[in-house]
Parts: C-alpha cells; sequence; structure tokens
C-alpha cells in the first residue's frame, strides 16, 4: 500500500531521524513501518535500538 515516496513514509522517516518520534511509534499500519523501517536503514539508523 505505501512506498517509499509516500508522503506519509517521508513525513514519519523525517520526525523519527529527527528524533521528534520512536521508531516503535511509527503506527502498524498495513506497511508503513516497514516502509519507514527501510528508509531508516539507509541511513544507518538503528531500528532495533530500544530507545525510551
Amino acid at each position: 500500500m505505501f512506498n517509499e515516496n509516500s508522503v506519509i513514509v517521508q513525513v514519519w522517516f523525517s520526525a523519527v531521524l529527527g528524533g521528534a518520534y520512536t521508531y516503535k511509534q511509527v503506527p502498524n499500519l498495513s506497511n508503513l513501518r516497514d516502509e519507514v523501517g527501510k528508509k531508516l536503514m539507509t541511513m544507518g539508523y538503528d531500528i532495533n535500538e530500544d530507545a525510551a
């Protein structure tokens, strides 16, 4: 449903990368979290990091 160019993926990607949210806070909606995770990993972000 979502892809790396979807606006919502880009918004969540920026929010997590900027520190406003953690990866675990990305809604588990369809494949949204997966797509955000893929983009984050390309930037070297550890999606398995247990942030508070």
